[in-house]
């Protein structure tokens, strides 16, 4: 999802904008915000959260090919997984990340 969507605005993998196409710029830079926030030094990070109960999902997308475009603060995840268990994941280990997930995505 996110490398299509970089490539459609012109972000390369480390955030920074490269549209090289002069007739497109105007439209990829008007709708940059519906999926980047800008950051610091004029690079730009998705407007997303990722969460799980297990960190190696995470660590498949961190160290993905556009890993160093996500902030490391958006990654939410438990230590122990649900094991395919539903209520494991709603009643227990979930329950525990909640306020956590909440509290990124007030930032």
């Amino acid at each position: 999802f996110w490398a299509m969507i970089s490539e459609e605005h012109g972000i390369d993998e480390d955030g920074h904008y490269l549209g090289k196409d002069e007739a497109m710029r105007h439209t990829q830079l008007d709708r940059l915000s519906v999926y980047y926030n800008e950051a610091a030094r004029g690079t730009y990070v998705p407007r997303s959260i990722f969460v799980d109960l297990e960190p190696g999902t995470m660590d498949a997308a961190k160290s993905g090919q556009y890993g160093r475009l996500f902030k490391p603060d958006n990654f939410v995840y438990g230590q122990n997984g649900a094991g395919n268990n539903w209520a494991k994941g709603h009643y227990t280990e979930g329950a525990e990340l909640v306020d956590s997930v909440l509290e990124v995505l007030r930032k």
